[in-house]
């Protein structure tokens, strides 16, 4: 294929955005319309999430990368509805820097992953603009009718659990800034997570079938269970201490002389694309046994009360946020 400086909005759809699309259901992207059958007993899941260069990415992030995450924070959406995935539309607009070659390294980058989780492009649109470069995913899924688990559905006595680990997101920006201070293979793992996290797809059946309400960490743990918080209008404790760590974010938090301040720094971030859901207690066993089946890590973190918002604990003793996650205001 000649690399060429810049291609037209027809000429990047036909020759690289085409071979992408639903054999079926995305018609080729001929059309201005894809057209997706009804599933009988289920319901059609959707999320979108746009991403913008300088905000949500660097300028010398790959553009695979760029393309892996955008996809990525979309299917952790889903996996904390306990969807299955199929399809998406996508809207590229194209900075004075992507040329031919740069396109080309998105798309690769699309394609990897639509292998890796089973999706395929149903449609959408690519323009070029004077400004940053930015792209949005609009993700499709099902869920067996009305059995999408939602942020309401969260009663006092429930159990508070968290995939993964937590802080990755924000540490791996500080590793891509060269901010941080740690051994190569630290750098590289953070760096990574940072640049295309794990959407946890594995467990959206058991988070579904387990879980009363689940959110997905993005803009931070603690301002994300407080959305939970308040959409089932409950009460959330959690002990800080519990919360787990990667090896690179221990080796991290290690290095720090302020415990409580690394903690809190950790659990408002943002970026982690972990789920972070509610249970009733009976169901804790089984919720572990799902885990380990997936070898993933859970960790139960706090519990669900009869007050309103978050209260973390350190040391026993209630902590009080300046900032409890990333907004755009």
């Amino acid at each position: 294929m000649p690399a060429v400086d810049v291609a037209g909005e027809f000429e990047t759809i036909r020759r690289l955005f085409a071979p992408l699309a639903h054999p079926e259901w995305g018609r080729g992207l001929a059309d201005d319309v894809a057209v997706v059958p009804s599933r009988p007993g289920h319901d059609l899941v959707l999320t979108k999430d746009a991403i913008v260069e300088g905000v949500h990415f660097l300028p010398a992030d790959p553009l695979d990368t760029v393309a892996r995450k955008l996809m990525r924070v979309n299917l952790s959406d889903l996996a904390a509805k306990g969807a299955e995935p199929f399809g998406y539309l996508l809207a590229c607009h194209w900075s004075s820097r992507c040329g031919w070659p740069e396109r080309m390294i998105f798309v690769d980058g699309l394609r990897t992953d639509q292998k890796a989780f089973g999706v395929a492009l149903l449609g959408g649109d690519t323009v070029n603009t004077p400004g940053p470069a930015s792209f949005s995913m609009t993700l499709l899924g099902w869920t067996p009718k009305g059995r999408t688990v939602g942020r309401a559905g969260a009663r006092a006595g429930d159990l508070v659990f968290v995939t993964g680990a937590i802080g990755d997101g924000w540490l791996g920006l500080e590793a891509v800034q060269d901010k941080l201070s740690l051994d190569p293979e630290r750098i590289a793992a953070l760096s990574d997570h940072y640049r295309t996290p794990m959407p946890r797809t594995e467990f959206s059946l058991p988070i579904r079938d387990l879980a009363s309400a689940s959110i997905d960490v993005s803009d931070g743990l603690i301002a994300d269970l407080d959305h939970l918080a308040k959409a089932s209008g409950v009460g959330i404790e959690i002990d800080l201490e519990s919360v787990p760590l990667s090896a690179a974010g221990q080796a991290w938090f290690d290095s720090r002389v302020d415990e409580q301040a690394a903690l809190e720094r950790l659990v408002t971030g943002g970026d982690d694309y972990e789920i972070a859901f509610t249970a009733p207690a009976r169901d804790e066993a089984a919720l572990r046994r799902e885990a380990e089946r997936r070898h993933l890590r859970l960790t139960r973190i706090g519990r669900v009360t009869a007050g309103q918002g978050v209260v973390a604990r350190f040391g026993g003793r209630a902590v009080a946020f300046d900032r409890p996650g990333f907004t755009h205001s």
